[in-house]
């Protein structure tokens, strides 16, 4: 293990008041994106839509690594250079999403477990010449009263150590991903209890595995009440039971939680990061950002597909960048959305 390029790496993922864009969408999900524009989605789309998100003038101010789709790392700018090298000149940190997506844990289950793992080593001997430095595997929990079994939890947890073990033998930091969803009614007392015990099984498995925890990234859901919960509690709340559940289960010795925003909009990505930040108890960890759809979303909007609105695509993002860099110093406030 070279932890010399892997403590860089990890330093500049985790730079203060930088957080990361989830750019990993596989081909199914960017579609839905694209379909909601109504731009299909081609390569050529694909591709022109991400140069636009990785060639946005400052996006290094607020922005520490984004992470990769394997389409994406093998793809080039119109100016001949890979996406990925465009990234390393504005000295972004270029990652890769390695998981195959999710299936269905047994015959009969609604849980599901995460596939990926044949020839994972001798992917990441492409991936890092090809200039990936950090990689992602996500796993996802539904709540119900019953739900997460304890079965799922164990497995879950397994595979996301066994990934981390991998990765880092490699020679590429992990993002470690346990994703306690937000899909229905539970309350965020009950997310909190479950985030515990997931989180639990996670650092025990990676403990189990020789995982190096200063050597990794944590990329967690916020403790939240559910979407269709009738009792929906506000930022001050989130930010309590969140740091809350974390202090009691993450080891003090992971350097960075990046949260997912996990189908919070936007605003509300941001202004729950923010509430976490401006609490008063110093924490051992940095509390950043690792979003996707809620860095993207007015972006997406901006740019229909078109060259004539790429500058305004780009400034999209970058402000709604430059809000959650501040969020991560506890320094956001709302009035800024209306700012130009």
């Amino acid at each position: 293990m070279n932890t010399t390029e892997l403590e860089a790496t990890v330093r500049a993922m985790t730079a203060r008041g930088k957080g990361l864009l989830a750019a990993d969408e596989s081909s199914g999900t960017i579609k839905k994106r694209f379909d909601s524009i109504g731009v299909e989605s081609t390569e050529t789309n694909r591709r022109d839509y991400r140069q636009m998100l990785f060639t946005t003038p400052g996006l290094d101010e607020a922005i520490s690594g984004v992470i990769l789709y394997d389409e994406t790392l093998r793809q080039s700018a119109d100016d001949g250079r890979s996406l990925a090298s465009i990234l390393q000149s504005k000295g972004i940190v270029p990652g890769i999403k390695v998981d195959k997506g999710t299936i269905v844990m047994a015959p009969g289950s609604s849980e599901k477990i995460t596939e990926g793992f044949d020839g994972l080593a001798k992917r990441y001997e492409e991936y890092h010449q090809l200039g990936a430095r950090f990689a992602k595997w996500r796993a996802v929990y539904s709540i119900t009263d019953e739900l997460p079994s304890p079965r799922n939890i164990r497995l879950n947890a397994s595979g996301l150590a066994r990934y981390a073990a991998i990765t880092q033998q490699s020679g590429l930091v992990p993002i470690v991903e346990p994703e306690v969803l937000m899909d229905g009614t539970h309350t965020i007392e009950r997310c909190e209890q479950v985030t515990t015990v997931v989180l639990q099984g996670v650092f025990e498995a990676l403990a189990a595995e020789g995982v190096a925890l200063e050597l990794m990234v944590l990329k967690p859901n916020m403790v939240i009440s559910g979407k269709e919960c009738v009792v929906q509690a506000n930022a001050r709340q989130i930010a309590e039971a969140t740091v809350r559940c974390f202090r009691r289960t993450v080891p003090a010795a992971v350097p960075g939680i990046m949260f997912l925003s996990g189908g919070q909009n936007d605003v509300q990505a941001t202004e729950n990061l923010n509430a976490i930040n401006a609490l008063s108890a110093r924490h051992p960890w940095i509390f950043s950002f690792s979003y996707g759809r809620a860095l993207q979303a007015p972006a997406l909007k901006a740019w229909q597909g078109k060259k004539d609105n790429v500058t305004a695509a780009q400034n999209a993002v970058q402000k709604r960048a430059l809000l959650n860099g501040a969020a991560c110093r506890g320094e956001y406030q709302s009035q800024m959305e209306q700012a130009a």
